[in-house]
């Protein structure tokens, strides 16, 4: 659709002139800032410059185990089993039950027995595991830290506030998508008398 029907379809639901283009230019930033962090761009900086043989989502189940609160949140309480880590990251937990295998093989993690229940298995960072992720996470820090250095403390002041409340957006999407849900059935619509109507590409 084409960025004029995007403007008056926005005007049309009620959203401010100034609010639409603010929405626009914030989407083109986010899906640029999104292809730069699947990318990983820092995280594998971070792993060249400290010399350290592990790839990206082995030093993911290990930030997972250590499990720093200002990461995970209220995920991070309690004993980390391999459920755990598979929640924490959002992946299927044979692929967390893999990785984790990986980095006790190579002595980042150790399995131990639970505190509360002696029939469940947890998984503990080791010294050098523990070292790793502090290196990892001190690394960014610096980096980030130094560029919001140059920020001017009112910005900082009004940023992060501002960040916060930003975080939450996503969570008004169901009820975004019942508001406009007539927008949403006409768009649906659209598509399907698009698709309907596109020409059958004959495979040799």
């Amino acid at each position: 659709m084409p960025k004029t029907e995007i403007n008056a379809l926005m005007r049309k639901a009620g959203i401010a002139e100034a609010t639409v283009d603010a929405t626009i230019e914030i989407d083109a930033l986010l899906q640029n800032w999104r292809r730069r962090a699947q990318r990983r761009e820092l995280g594998h900086r971070a792993l060249v410059d400290l010399g350290i043989d592990m790839d990206l989502a082995q030093l993911d189940v290990l930030v997972s185990i250590e499990a720093p609160q200002d990461e995970f949140g209220i995920l991070s309480s309690g004993e980390t089993m391999v459920a755990t880590v598979a929640e924490r990251l959002g992946i299927d937990p044979s692929r967390a039950s893999r990785v984790v295998s990986e980095m006790v093989e190579a002595g980042y993690a150790r399995r131990a027995v639970s505190q509360a229940d002696a029939r469940r298995t947890i998984i503990e960072l080791t010294d050098a595991g523990r070292t790793i992720v502090g290196a990892v996470r001190a690394y960014k820090f610096l980096i980030m830290g130094d560029f919001l250095n140059s920020w001017a403390p009112d910005e900082l002041t009004a940023f992060l506030p501002m960040l916060r409340k930003f975080g939450h957006w996503s969570e008004h999407t169901e009820l975004g998508a019942e508001k406009f849900s007539e927008d949403i059935a006409a768009l649906a619509a659209k598509i399907a008398t698009v698709v309907k109507t596109a020409p059958t590409v004959e495979t040799v």
